[in-house]
C-alpha cells in the first residue's frame, strides 16, 4: 500500500512529491537559447583580448592600414617613435597664463618632453582659485574646462597660440626646448580633423565623438589605457615641485592654518617634491606619452611658493641657463616694432608711463593707493624740473577705467591741467594696432618656429581653420610702449602686468 503524507492542515502531498523529484528533467527552448547566448557571448569577449593584443603589437603601417581610430591605439601608433609630450592647464589673465608657460618650458626641459603650446585663452575665461585658502579646481576640472575652452577658440575662429604672441624661437632654435601647437599635437595624437571644429558654427551643433574621446584622453587621463597619458593630479593644495634639492618630500613652511582646517575641514599637508624623482626616469609617469599637469602657475606667498619653486639649479648648468633666459621672455617682433613706433614717433618727448589697474579682481579695492604713487611720482619729476611750468610732462596712460569716468578721479584733475601734463592712450581701434594684428596672423610664428623632426612629421604642414578675427594686441602693445618710458614707470602693486613691463624695463626691451 502507499503511504501518504499529510500536512497540518490534513491534505495528501506524497503525490505531488513524487511527481516534483521523479519526473525526468526537461530544459525548456528558452532556457537553452540563454544558455548559448551566455556561450557566445564569452566566445566574443575572448576573441576580442585576443585581437586587441595582436593589434598592439602591429607596426604602426599595420594599424594605418586597417584604419584603427581609437585614440588610445593611435597613441600608441602615431607617437611611437619615441617621442614623449608635455601639456598643461592655463588660466585668469594673460601675464598668469605667461607665467605659466615659462614654468611649462622648465618641465619640458627638465623631464626632455616635447612642450605643448597652448593658444591664449580669454580673460578669466578659466579660473584656479585660491591657493592661499585651498579652494582651487582639481586638475582633472582644469583641464576640463580648458579643453572646452579651446575648441570654443577653434570654434569662433580665434585660436592664437601663445608662441605667436611670445617669441620662443631663440629657446628652440638652441635646443634648449622642444615645442609643438596643440592644434597639430590633438590632430596627430587623436586623428582627429579639427576643421570640423570651424566648421560647426553654433556651439549647440555637436563634434564628432574621436573629439570627446579625445577630450577625455588629455582631461581625464588613464595611465592604464596603453600607457598613453598620465595626468598628473598634484597641485598647490598638497605639493611643491622643486629640482636638485638635496631633501625631498618635505614638509613645506606654508600649511592651512587650524582655524581654516576647522572651519572648511581641510586636512591637506604640503609636502617639497622633486619633480624629477616624482615624474621623471625610472617613474610611473615616465613610461606614458603624454604627462597632463593642472596649473603651473605658481607665486611667491609667506615666504614659500604656492606650487613651482625652481628658481635656480646651481648643479645643473643646461636647467640654469635655461632659468636666465626665461626671466622674461620677449613678444615676437610685430607687437615690438608697433610699441616702439608709437614710443618714438606717436609720443616722441621723454615720457611716464602709468600703468592703473583699478576695475580688476582686488585692485577695485585700491584706488587710493594706486593714485597715490602716480601723484607721488609726478610731483617728484615737477620738483627735479623747477615746476616744468614751461613744458608739459608726457604721460602714457594705461588703464581699465574708461575714460569717459576719469573726471571723478586724479586722472580728471590731469586732463583739466593741460599746461602742465599732456595725456596720451591707445585703443584697440588704432591703424597702427589693427595693421600690426594683421602682419601677426600672417607671420604664424607657431608654425615658422623650429621643431624637432618628430614634431615636425607629427605637424605634417597641416593647416587649421582661417583666422577670421583679429587678435587684440591692446595690452601687449600697451607693455612695450611702457617699456620705453624715459621718465619712469608707475605700476599698480601686486598687478603682474605692472612686473612684467618692470621685467622689460629691467632687460632693455625696447632698445633691444
Amino acid at each position: 500500500m502507499e503511504a501518504v503524507f499529510r500536512s497540518r492542515s490534513g491534505s495528501a502531498v506524497g503525490g505531488r512529491w513524487r511527481r516534483k523529484f521523479l519526473a525526468k528533467p526537461q530544459i525548456s527552448a528558452s532556457r537553452f537559447f540563454c544558455g548559448g547566448l551566455l556561450f557566445f557571448l564569452i566566445l566574443f569577449i575572448h576573441f576580442s583580448q585576443i585581437l586587441r593584443s595582436i593589434l598592439a603589437s602591429f607596426p604602426v603601417s599595420w594599424s594605418d592600414r586597417i584604419k584603427v581610430t581609437s585614440p588610445i591605439l593611435r597613441c600608441r601608433s602615431v607617437i611611437a617613435e619615441g617621442e614623449k609630450f608635455v601639456l598643461y592647464s592655463p588660466h585668469s589673465g594673460f601675464s598668469n597664463q605667461v607665467a605659466e608657460l615659462r614654468n611649462g618650458i622648465v618641465v619640458a626641459a627638465l623631464l626632455n618632453r616635447t612642450l605643448v603650446v597652448p593658444p591664449v585663452l580669454d580673460h578669466h575665461a578659466v579660473a584656479l582659485g585660491s591657493c592661499p585658502k585651498f579652494r582651487v579646481s582639481s586638475p582633472t576640472d582644469l583641464r576640463v574646462s580648458v579643453w572646452d575652452h579651446i575648441m570654443d577658440l577653434l570654434r569662433s575662429r580665434r585660436f592664437v597660440s601663445m608662441a605667436d604672441i611670445v617669441d620662443l624661437s631663440s629657446l628652440v632654435s638652441s635646443s634648449t626646448v622642444k615645442i609643438i601647437d596643440f592644434r597639430a599635437f590633438v590632430a596627430a595624437l587623436c586623428g582627429v580633423n579639427l576643421n570640423l571644429v570651424c566648421a560647426a558654427a553654433s556651439e549647440r551643433q555637436s563634434l564628432p565623438k574621436e573629439f570627446n574621446q579625445c577630450k577625455d584622453l588629455l582631461s581625464r587621463p588613464d595611465f592604464g589605457a596603453g600607457h598613453c597619458s598620465y595626468g598628473v593630479e598634484d597641485d598647490c593644495r598638497t605639493t611643491v615641485w622643486t629640482y636638485g634639492q638635496e631633501h625631498d618630500d618635505l614638509l613645506d613652511q606654508f600649511q592651512p592654518g587650524e582655524e581654516l582646517k576647522r572651519k572648511k575641514k581641510i586636512k591637506f599637508i604640503r609636502r617639497r617634491r622633486d619633480i624629477f624623482k616624482a615624474l621623471g626616469p625610472g617613474s610611473t609617469a615616465d613610461a606614458a606619452k603624454v604627462l597632463a599637469f593642472g596649473s603651473l602657475f605658481s607665486s611667491p606667498y609667506k615666504g614659500s611658493e604656492l606650487y613651482f619653486d625652481i628658481h635656480d639649479s646651481p648643479k645643473d648648468s643646461r636647467i640654469e641657463s635655461l632659468l636666465r633666459k626665461l626671466d622674461h621672455l620677449p613678444f615676437t617682433r610685430e607687437i615690438l616694432d608697433v610699441g616702439k613706433e608709437l614710443a618714438s614717433n606717436r609720443v616722441k618727448k621723454p615720457f611716464l608711463c602709468a600703468q592703473l589697474r583699478l576695475l580688476d579682481g582686488q585692485f577695485k579695492n585700491h584706488w587710493k593707493e594706486t593714485f597715490a604713487a602716480l601723484r607721488e611720482k609726478i610731483e617728484l619729476l615737477m620738483a627735479d624740473n623747477g615746476g616744468r611750468s614751461h613744458r608739459p610732462i608726457s604721460i602714457f596712460i594705461m588703464t581699465d577705467l574708461p575714460e569717459a569716468t576719469w573726471s571723478e578721479t586724479f586722472l580728471g584733475e590731469l586732463m583739466r591741467n593741460s599746461s602742465y601734463f599732456e595725456l596720451f592712450t591707445l585703443s584697440e581701434d588704432d591703424k597702427l594696432l589693427v595693421d600690426a594684428s594683421r602682419q601677426l596672423i600672417s607671420a604664424d610664428h607657431i608654425s615658422r618656429t623650429p621643431v624637432s623632426a618628430e614634431s615636425q612629421t607629427l605637424s605634417g604642414g597641416k593647416e587649421y581653420c582661417p583666422q577670421l578675427t583679429l587678435p587684440s594686441i591692446l595690452l601687449y602693445v600697451q607693455e612695450v610702449v611702457c617699456s620705453c618710458a624715459s621718465l619712469g614707470f608707475v605700476g599698480t602693486s601686486g598687478s603682474t602686468i605692472a612686473e612684467n613691463i618692470e621685467a622689460m624695463r629691467k632687460n632693455n626691451r625696447c632698445n633691444s
